[in-house]
């Protein structure tokens, strides 16, 4: 899902196939506590119903926060079958997996083992040696998106061509060393462009100041700390292991199988398989101070002053919705659309995965909508 995602609510190929959705729907709920009814229940149970249809086959949500909390599934483990989603699923990501990257790093700062004010190209000098970025670029400014850096090369942006390679695998060295190629698109520092580009290169910089894997030292630092037993970082590994619900990109009427995928030249930009349980972990433990420590953690919550439109932190983006403001992230990929979100003093926390049928789209997935103003609504 694109950055505007969450804003615009704020203002408001040989593939296997199959040919539609299963003929009956399937809902699953569990609801816990509502306190004084200031949870709005029925809306979101029928966010969740319905499915499959041709914007989802399955969707997974988790509300909480003092108001009370409520635990929901809808949908289809998948489409062949017809049987149930399951609500433990494990799902890809997408770039939620920022925020554990941005809170690695931080953790590093607060560990003196990097100064977000100096420039990467100290960390990383082979990256940069040869490219036409002679203007220091943060490590600040790739945390927060306001580093200059262009995209890296990829396989083009129709879906096919994507399909096409979805099993070739990319080093991250690569595709940062493509993007450093063509030089800055603007001055760093000077505005704010949301690209992975810039945690690709977190991914490689926490490497190089830990002496490990990005996957080994994330789970170090954030994943174990936050509890999240069932994420982890995939690699090259196309498949997701453990209880998941199927994936599928709509396509000229067909429903197209995308669970298998790889993902790793994306590295600490959106590699990452995670749970609805997991993510809500993440939410409460970072907003509560028990990963990241409190001078650090203010970088989480702060958008670069003077940028006309900057609404990115270092790992967040900040959200007004329903007259109040939340922190969050969203996430996808091919077949999966995530989204995590609370406010800072947790009177409300979202989490949701949807099995997008076009979760790559411009537009907001219509059931995460569904999902987001009965969750923010009833707040």
């Amino acid at each position: 899902m694109k950055r505007r995602a969450f804003l615009a609510l704020s203002t408001a190929l040989a593939a296997p196939a199959l040919a539609g959705p299963a003929t009956a729907a399937t809902t699953t709920t569990t609801t816990t506590t509502s306190r004084a009814g200031r949870l709005d229940v029925a809306a979101l149970r029928r966010a969740v119903s319905g499915l499959p249809d041709d914007d989802a086959t399955a969707a997974l949500v988790r509300v909480g926060g003092t108001a009370g909390t409520w635990h929901g599934a809808g949908g289809v483990h998948d489409l062949a079958s017809g049987r149930a989603a399951d609500p433990h699923a494990r799902f890809r990501a997408g770039s939620t997996t920022k925020v554990v990257t941005a809170a690695t790093v931080l953790r590093l700062a607060a560990a003196r083992r990097v100064d977000l004010d100096a420039p990467v190209q100290h960390y990383l000098p082979r990256l940069f040696r040869g490219t036409d970025f002679h203007r220091p670029v943060s490590v600040r400014q790739l945390l927060n998106h306001t580093s200059g850096i262009r995209f890296a090369d990829g396989w083009g942006d129709a879906f096919a061509d994507q399909y096409a390679h979805r099993f070739d695998v990319v080093a991250p060295a690569e595709a940062a060393a493509s993007a450093l190629a063509k030089g800055p698109e603007f001055a760093p520092g000077t505005r704010q462009e949301y690209l992975n580009i810039n945690y690709t290169l977190l991914g490689l910089l926490i490497e190089r100041l830990t002496g490990q894997a990005y996957a080994d030292a994330a789970t170090r630092l954030v994943l174990r700390p936050a509890g999240m037993r069932d994420t982890y970082f995939p690699g090259t590994d196309p498949t997701i292991h453990g209880p998941h619900n199927y994936g599928y990109q709509l396509l000229d009427g067909a429903f197209v199988d995308v669970t298998e995928w790889v993902q790793a030249d994306r590295l600490a930009a959106g590699d990452m398989i995670s749970t609805t349980a997991d993510l809500e972990r993440l939410l409460v433990a970072l907003f509560r101070g028990r990963i990241v420590p409190a001078r650090q953690l203010k970088e989480m919550f702060t958008v670069p002053a003077g940028i006309d439109g900057a609404t990115m932190s270092a790992g967040l983006q900040r959200i007004e919705l329903g007259g109040r403001t939340y922190w969050g992230k969203t996430g996808s990929r091919y077949g999966y659309s995530a989204a995590l979100a609370a406010t800072r003093n947790l009177s409300r926390t979202l989490v949701y995965s949807v099995n997008a049928t076009d979760a790559k789209g411009e537009e907001m997935n219509p059931v995460a909508e569904r999902i987001v103003m009965a969750a923010v609504g009833s707040a």
